[in-house]
């Protein structure tokens, strides 16, 4: 995913953002999974980063069986349960950026070539087109000076707002933090259990309304009367 604009959190103030993708083409198709193999070396790092995230942002008519786009046309396309399962297992967030993710992908898609000659040529009822997207920020306006004052805005926020300052912010905060822990170290100490509270929420395995869910849960159990001084 390409990025519009780089920011650096400050410990004062919290900007609130909103954000929305814009896909982009690659022109690169594949319809089997040695192909697939093949246009995961090259393709733009920008595009694993699209499969394995940009699901988050679009209109979901029901539960996704699998994590990422791979894994869900693996399973639909060719047919192969197995190797779906596996791709749908690999959490992004478990690894060093995209070229290790990448890596890991390309492995696990070895794995299962060598298991028997008929995946190299095996053709899939559809082609997968890689896709990449551009992220486009938007100013929502409001910003905050204090972290209690979170507590009321989290449960309102929108889904772009959510996917930029805590899946997004991973690529752009030092650490690969979401933007709240960002902002939140630059107060010292001060708010480590709260910081640990977010550490423990996987961004991966739930959907926006979930992990917003969440992060109000923890902000209102580390503030339960909204006031910043109980923990000073």
């Amino acid at each position: 995913m390409d990025v519009v604009s780089e920011e650096i959190i400050d410990p004062r103030p919290f900007l609130i953002r909103d954000c929305a993708l814009v896909a982009l083409a690659t022109g690169v198709s594949v319809q089997t999974l040695r192909e697939f193999r093949e246009s995961l070396r090259t393709i733009h790092p920008g595009s694993i980063y699209h499969h394995f995230w940009g699901r988050l942002l679009q209109p979901q008519f029901d539960e996704p069986e699998y994590n990422n786009d791979f894994a869900s046309w693996v399973h639909r396309a060719l047919h192969d349960k197995a190797l779906a399962e596996r791709l749908s297992a690999i959490n992004p967030t478990g690894f060093n950026g995209i070229e290790e993710l990448r890596q890991e992908l390309i492995e696990t898609i070895e794995m299962r070539l060598d298991e028997s000659e008929m995946f190299h040529w095996a053709r899939a009822d559809q082609s997968f087109h890689f896709i990449r997207s551009q992220i486009v920020v938007l100013d929502t306006g409001n910003s905050i000076q204090e972290p209690d004052e979170l507590m009321p805005l989290l449960p309102k926020m929108s889904p772009g707002t959510i996917f930029y300052h805590f899946i997004d912010a991973r690529r752009r905060t030092p650490d690969s933090k979401d933007d709240f822990s960002a902002w939140l170290a630059g107060y010292g100490d001060k708010y480590a259990d709260l910081l640990d509270g977010l550490s423990n929420i996987d961004p991966y395995f739930s959907s926006l309304k979930e992990i917003r869910r969440m992060l109000a849960v923890t902000f209102s159990t580390y503030f339960p009367e909204g006031s910043v001084e109980q923990h000073s």
